[in-house]
């Protein structure tokens, strides 16, 4: 049994509904993977503005006012920090770090067909692992402990995930036409073996592989999976208990394609392959229009929707994720990064940032995501985005600690009116101090404590130059609406 105390350090708490609040001079009880209590602090007379440390020698002396004892444990110096609930991707490919500014000035179209990909012919294993690798770097350092990805080789960024300490959901990517090894698991398999049925059994290898990995189930997009498919994959997720993760209505142009060929939208499709029924996490949904919104609240239990805002600006895509309507429909709404090749980081501050900024633009209302509206997508809604509620994304008694200790005291974040405020305009990843997943110290006074963080960094930049190559020709698919 491990014990660890943070001690003396401000939290913030985010409730189901209403106002979210920092509660100050806080110590956060942790024994192994999970917070047991949240007290006030042994200490309150220490300064709460006194500069940011680190760890103490371990204690063996009991918590004043709480019966807990800590023999041997670290204790955590909270002081002048603020804990927050570790933040979660909601939508990413992680090992597409290694196309970081690859595929610039580019309209959607042109992005997936001259860049991104033809660049996914040069997948492999070994590339998809070292991509993985740092982005799962980037994303601790960055306080985020949770991420839920979309790729080839998912078993790879599997290894990723668990040798860095983070938490992952992971949806092996398949194409209906896709005849790239990509979409197939490492090992050899006949080649009568559709790929999504290679892809089904690479999620079933994850399941059970380590406690902080998940599988979900990961048809590209309603535009790129046959509607048989869709079928067969709902089919296996409620048949086996896994959520369904892929992209739909990204754009209106999509949502328009779609009721020209099919007579339905994305969502119409989703709904009528089984796929709302038996449990999806949406990736943008920019194209969801008002009539969908009906049919998506009768699936709300069991339906999310990632929001990925500045590939939308970026792509010049036209609209963003209706988070309003969604919202009003009991759609769960979390916060993503998309991939690195278009979003160029994994940084998830920007994105919340961005979330509050286009939504209170797209429905031309200053007061429509609020502070803590928007704090609770973040964490709340991200969660649920994951499939992880109850586990992950608050910080209270029973919950996984995964926790980020961030510092405010930064010239950009001063003077301090409202830490709130500071959390969704201001903040930085370079302001997370350290990083907490499953009660383990991932991140210390700033520094990785599980992997080389230069090793990581001189096998991506040996290997980049090798994805973004363009001189073989071909592609994996051809984007068309």
């Amino acid at each position: 049994m491990s014990r660890l105390l943070i001690r003396n350090v401000s939290v913030l708490v985010v409730p189901e509904q209403g106002e979210c609040r920092v509660d100050e001079a806080q110590d956060i009880h942790i024994q192994d993977d999970r917070i047991v209590a949240i007290t006030w602090t042994s200490s309150p007379s220490a300064s709460a503005s006194a500069s940011p440390s680190a760890f103490r020698a371990p204690s063996s002396a009991p918590v004043p006012g709480t019966g807990f004892v800590y023999e041997g444990s670290e204790v955590v110096d909270g002081r002048g920090l603020l804990a927050v609930p570790g933040l979660v991707n909601a939508h990413t490919h992680s090992p597409m770090v290694m196309m970081r500014g690859a595929a610039e000035d580019l309209a959607i179209e042109d992005w997936f067909n001259q860049r991104i990909w033809p660049m996914e012919v040069n997948l492999t294993p070994e590339r998809v692992r070292v991509g993985a690798r740092l982005a799962c770097a980037e994303m601790l350092l960055g306080g985020v402990t949770t991420f839920v990805d979309h790729y080839f080789h998912a078993d790879q960024i599997a290894a990723a995930a668990i040798e860095s300490g983070i938490r992952a959901d992971l949806a092996p990517t398949f194409f209906s036409t896709s005849t790239s090894s990509t979409s197939s698991s490492t090992s050899s398999t006949s080649s009568a073996t559709s790929a999504s049925a290679e892809a089904f059994e690479v999620a079933r290898g994850l399941r059970g592989l380590h406690p902080r990995v998940t599988a979900s189930l990961g048809p590209h997009a309603t535009y790129t999976v046959s509607e048989g498919d869709l079928l067969r994959t709902a089919e296996v997720a409620r048949a086996e208990g896994f959520r369904i993760h892929l992209h739909a209505a990204e754009t209106d142009e999509q949502t328009r394609a779609s009721l020209e060929k099919s007579g339905v939208t994305p969502i119409g499709v989703l709904e009528r392959t089984g796929v709302l029924d038996a449990g999806v996490l949406v990736a943008h949904g920019c194209g969801i229009r008002p009539e969908d919104l009906p049919i998506l609240e009768r699936y709300a239990g069991r339906t999310a929707v990632a929001s990925c805002p500045k590939v939308y600006l970026k792509l010049a895509m036209g609209e963003v994720t209706p988070v309003k309507g969604l919202v009003s429909a009991g759609v769960s709404v979390g916060v993503g990064t998309d991939g690195a090749a278009v979003h160029n980081t994994l940084d998830v501050w920007e994105a919340i940032r961005m979330v509050a900024l286009t939504q209170k633009q797209r429905e031309n209302d200053a007061e429509w995501m609020t502070l803590s509206d928007t704090l609770r997508l973040a964490t709340r809604g991200s969660a649920a985005a994951a499939g992880l509620t109850g586990r992950v994304g608050v910080l209270e008694p029973g919950y996984q600690a995964d926790i980020a200790l961030v510092d405010l005291s930064a010239p950009h974040n001063q003077p301090l009116h409202d830490p709130r405020a500071a959390l969704v305009y201001s903040v930085r990843a370079a302001d997370v101090v350290t990083v907490l997943v499953a009660g383990q110290v991932v991140v210390r006074d700033r520094q990785l404590t599980t992997m080389d963080l230069q090793e990581v960094l001189a096998d991506a930049r040996s290997l980049a130059h090798t994805l973004v190559d363009l001189s073989s020709g071909g592609a994996i698919q051809h984007y068309e609406p």
